[in-house]
């Protein structure tokens, strides 16, 4: 498991990804989804491997008993919950929790939590990727336990944060599985990529543009494909995510271009090609403007494999083109 640390750098992606896109977030009342409340039932009897000690990001957290109503604050939380085999035991997630199409998606906010709204839903844990307004420790005042589980700065970090919610759940064995799966699928991927291409991409996170550097999760990820982030060099990366201007990007001409802001803000490669300059760039004049699946570049979940396998495409096709 892993050390207490503070979320406020690594959830920076999650943020921009949601306001730069003008999506907006809301502030549940306890009523406002009377269906998702479902009556008090008995508490479930201790199960094998309980209690147990999760070292997660808001220290150790006990859990006496195997948890039948967890709430889900958190989009990655909630992919990866199911991914485990918990996803019964899930009677709520938030409102940016689109993945999978099943999970009971209701109007609870992550980034505007509810204590209220929260408690209503009769949880007996909860699970957090930030703590904003003392959340965790409001909510630990009534005996709830929380887990929180920030964004992750590296891939050991993601892999982890699905151990603990395994631990948590009482889907250990499941959780180890989907976990060393994913590091297998991710070390095979970065084993066949094609090694020295000197490419250079543009990661763009949304139309302002805000960009990730190479030190963020996500600039890890493309680094295992041997990339070069332009957005290093940008005068002001401070947090590993630097808003560029238009003629930055411009002038450092990328051969390729990852749209992260293709649902949210529509872009595409004819949308980018109207900015002052930019039809002239390599990656568009050579159709090597990808676009991804907003949540799926956002998030650090099983889909991670996703997204990896998408830019392995793109590299071996900019170098067999």
């Amino acid at each position: 498991m892993r050390p207490v640390r503070t979320a406020l750098a690594g959830a920076l992606l999650g943020v921009l990804a949601l306001a730069g896109c003008g999506q907006s977030s809301t502030t549940a009342s306890p009523s406002a989804d009377p269906t998702s409340a479902a009556p008090t039932t008995a508490a479930p009897a201790a199960a094998e491997g309980f209690p147990v000690t999760v070292e997660a990001g808001n220290g150790s957290v006990v859990l006496a008993r195997k948890p039948g109503r967890i709430v889900s604050l958190s989009p990655t939380a909630t992919e990866s919950l199911f991914a485990i085999g918990a996803g019964p035991q899930v009677v709520a997630v938030d409102d940016q929790s689109d993945y999978p199409a099943e999970a009971p998606k209701s109007d609870m906010s992550g980034f505007k939590p509810n204590v209220e709204a929260i408690i209503a839903r009769k949880p007996d844990l909860i699970v957090l990727a930030n703590d904003l307004d003392n959340v965790v420790a409001e909510l630990s005042k009534i005996g709830i336990p929380v887990l929180l589980e920030p964004a992750a700065t590296k891939l050991d970090e993601a892999y982890d944060q699905i151990a603990d919610l395994g631990a948590a759940t009482g889907n250990k064995a499941k959780a180890d599985e989907v976990a060393a799966g994913m590091k297998k699928q991710m070390e095979e991927l970065a084993a066949t990529a094609p090694k020295d291409t000197k490419l250079t991409y543009y990661h763009e996170l949304d139309v302002t543009p805000y960009a990730a550097t190479s030190g963020t999760f996500i600039g890890q990820i493309y680094g295992l494909f041997g990339l070069t982030n332009i957005a290093d060099k940008a005068p002001d990366a401070a947090g590993g995510y630097p808003k560029l201007s238009a003629e930055f990007v411009a002038q450092s001409d990328p051969d390729l271009i990852f749209l992260a802001d293709t649902k949210c803000c529509a872009q595409s490669r004819d949308t980018i090609a109207k900015r002052p300059g930019w039809s002239k760039l390599s990656a568009v004049k050579n159709d090597r403007v990808i676009a991804l699946d907003d949540a799926v570049a956002s998030r650090w979940g099983p889909r991670v494999v996703d997204l990896a396998k998408q830019v392995g495409d793109a590299v071996r096709k900019a170098t067999t083109n």
